[in-house]
């Protein structure tokens, strides 16, 4: 029997209008589901549930809060394998990859559980004799969470464990390719002993849902995680507002490898940030930068190395790389791969289709060497698609990695300490890996980028508390 996933709006759960199917990308013959959508009126609702239930939950003890995201992530870790196996067969990950990401999701409910109890604050002297200053932290209010489909479970996580934590609402609009993990995600939380309306989720298309929420007057912040264009579509509807805004928009995100490097690292360095997850990840090393002396080695071997990976049903075992998630993303793909034939990109790999057991929506790791100018080495594409460039030195490669309105992750592999710690200081990222694939965070570290890849405070760890709280000074005389 097919499941049917629902929304969950002021404690209760609600059809939506209309039967849509969840596909599942490996086999189009078997969805993973079927779910209604809700329309703006029924979105309003459930900003106007989280808005009433505030003022009490903003209020709340600590340790109630701790111990609900407690509940959350143990179940979550202990339903790893059952989450994951949802989570690859609805966005396709690898079944190792779905578990894994399973895992990340209940350790940041449980770190911020104690994060919970953890809320800084100070007390300061004044210059006026006899008074005192406090400075406290305070819920910023009503959240709205828009996530993408990418990570279904992780992200919606590091966005709505901390909110909770610090007391505020929430409304979580998930992305409308993966509504089974936000359901199965929406019933735990339904189930750990919030109060009505402190947490809803609402299905539906950005179009719809995702404007009646932005738009609500009793929203007071937005966590969004998505492409650029809507990225910055929202940041000016939310400017007319001066809504709290935190968003995550991407990268272009170059791994350089020097002529120093041992290659099978750099190697397997380039193929885990470039492939796995089938590439669609927003830290994925599109952009391979590789010192000249070393280039023809270095492809030689992406080469043999990618004609290793299985292409295929991600709940095989002996598969590394799943499906695309969509019939519109594998549509952008291969879109790009004609734009770079056309652009005079070289194939190195891949290119096409895969032909497996299921009908799906299967690409092979793709690999071309390019120049800077092409459009595969300048814009985002968010698949298994990714360019090789030839720099003439370390300079030339650093050059060339800063070259991109993107600064989310950068990576460098070498043996050099002098060019590592220089490459650490000088690339424009948020985020910097040597000798390590670009893509993988630890959960109680900060997430974030610079210039188009990020706008607003940091993501996870801590330094969630300066999206999530405002702050509050108060003097005191006796």
């Amino acid at each position: 029997m097919e499941q049917h996933f629902r929304s969950y709006v002021g404690g209760q759960w609600v059809d939506g209008s209309g039967s849509h199917t969840d596909e599942n990308p490996a086999d189009l013959a078997t969805p993973v589901g079927r779910y209604g959508v809700l329309d703006a009126a029924a979105t309003a609702q459930a900003v106007d549930a989280a808005a009433a239930a505030l003022p009490a939950w903003s209020l709340s003890n600590p340790q109630q809060r701790a111990d609900i995201l407690d509940f959350v992530g143990s179940e979550i870790l202990a339903r790893k394998e059952e989450l994951g196996r949802l989570l690859a067969r609805e966005e396709g990950k690898t079944l190792a990859e779905s578990i894994g990401e399973a895992t990340r999701a209940g350790q940041i409910f449980r770190f911020f559980a104690g994060e919970a109890l953890r809320i800084p604050g100070e007390k300061l002297a004044s210059t006026r004799p006899g008074v005192e200053i406090e400075i406290t932290r305070e819920p910023v209010g009503t959240v709205g969470i828009i996530a993408p489909w990418n990570f279904p479970l992780a992200i919606p996580a590091w966005k709505i464990a901390p909110a909770l934590a610090y007391g505020n609402t929430v409304v979580f609009k998930p992305a409308e390719i993966v509504p089974g993990c936000a359901w199965a995600l929406a019933e735990i939380l339904s189930r750990a002993g919030l109060p009505d309306g402190v947490f809803n989720m609402v299905l539906g298309s950005g179009r719809t849902v995702g404007q009646a929420l932005v738009s609500h007057p009793k929203l007071d912040a937005l966590t969004f995680t998505g492409s650029v264009p809507t990225g910055r579509a929202l940041l000016k509807q939310a400017a007319e507002r001066a809504l709290k805004v935190q968003m995550e928009m991407g990268g272009k995100n170059p791994l350089v490898v020097l002529a120093d490097a041992d290659l099978d690292t750099a190697v397997e360095c380039a193929v885990n940030g470039a492939f796995f997850s089938t590439g669609q990840r927003c830290t994925a090393s599109s952009r391979l930068i590789v010192e000249s002396a070393v280039h023809d080695a270095f492809v030689e071997r992406m080469q043999a190395r990618l004609a290793q990976l299985k292409v295929g049903d991600p709940l095989d075992p002996s598969v590394h790389i799943g499906p695309v998630a969509s019939g519109a993303q594998l549509e952008t793909d291969l879109s790009y791969i004609r734009a770079g034939h056309e652009d005079g990109g070289e194939l190195l790999a891949g290119g096409a289709r895969v032909d497996c057991a299921t009908e799906g929506h299967f690409l092979a790791p793709t690999l071309f060497a390019a120049q800077p100018s092409h459009r595969i080495a300048r814009e985002e594409i968010f698949g298994p698609v990714a360019a090789v460039l030839r720099a003439d030195d370390y300079e030339h490669a650093l050059a060339l990695a800063n070259d991109t309105p993107f600064g989310l992750c950068a990576g460098i592999c070498t043996t050099s300490l002098r060019h590592a710690s220089h490459f650490r200081r000088h690339a424009q990222a948020g985020m910097v890996m040597v000798n390590l694939p670009t893509a993988g965070v630890d959960p109680h570290v900060p997430f974030g980028g610079r210039k188009a890849s990020s706008y607003g405070p940091r993501e996870q760890g801590r330094y969630a508390v300066e999206f999530y709280t405002t702050v509050k000074t108060a003097y005191i005389a006796p």
